[in-house]
């Protein structure tokens, strides 16, 4: 009887404590945050990196644009050291309107001569105005070496028309005995090495083709006078 009561006893305290345990409520969890969903983007969608890169090159194109209206201003106002700095963006048709404005600026020989002899110092390109421009300030008194000049300034604008101009003017200035100090064989020499100063592209152009022709006949007269 005793044995009896005290399992009931024991199993009645093992019920209320699993009633207890079964009613209390779990520990709340902490409110959890997931991130907003994506914004759903189409197969064309641009991300921020394609905004930035676009800025950035707009901010880029002002900066060349500034530059390049200061080097103008400069060399508006005769500054030879500019054509390094233009040189430098590597915009052909920009140094070209850099240098031809100094060109402009240049408004006696000696200007001229200084101006093409800057360029040929740094090695610079040089363009077809100026080689036009030496060649009329170099004709009025031609000698030995400023002959050889006149023909390799026309050489290196690499325009085939600029070239024969200066052959031109070369072999009239030797026709009126004005180059008694160059020979008819020096002087094909001189029109011979020049031509191949041109680029190929140049040299086999429709100009370069009447080039050709005027120096085999500048040639036929030259190796004439020579033999005789």
């Amino acid at each position: 009887m005793v044995t009896f009561l005290i399992t009931s006893i024991l199993l009645l305290g093992l019920l209320a404590i699993s009633i207890y345990f079964w009613q209390k409520p779990s520990k709340p969890v902490g409110n959890l945050e997931f991130p907003p969903p994506e914004r759903p983007r189409g197969l064309f969608d641009h991300d921020g990196s394609d905004m930035a890169a676009h800025q950035l090159t707009a901010v880029t194109e002002t900066d060349t644009r500034l530059k390049k209206d200061s080097l103008l201003e400069r060399a508006g106002q005769g500054e030879k050291n500019v054509l390094q700095e233009a040189y430098q963006l590597r915009d052909h048709e920009f140094y070209s309107e850099i240098l031809n404005v100094l060109v402009d600026k240049a408004q006696s020989a000696p200007e001229v001569v200084s101006l093409v002899s800057y360029v040929t110092q740094h090695e610079l390109p040089v363009s077809e105005k100026l080689a036009v421009s030496f060649i009329e300030s170099s004709k009025r008194a031609l000698n030995r070496a400023s002959t050889a000049k006149m023909l390799h300034i026309a050489a290196l604008s690499d325009n085939a028309e600029t070239l024969k101009n200066a052959v031109d003017v070369a072999l009239n200035s030797w026709r009126e005995g004005n180059l008694p100090d160059v020979s008819a064989i020096e002087l094909e020499a001189l029109f011979n090495g020049e031509f191949w100063v041109l680029s190929s592209r140049t040299r086999s152009s429709g100009a370069g083709f009447l080039l050709k022709r005027t120096l085999a006949s500048a040639r036929r007269e030259l190796d004439a006078a020579h033999n005789n």
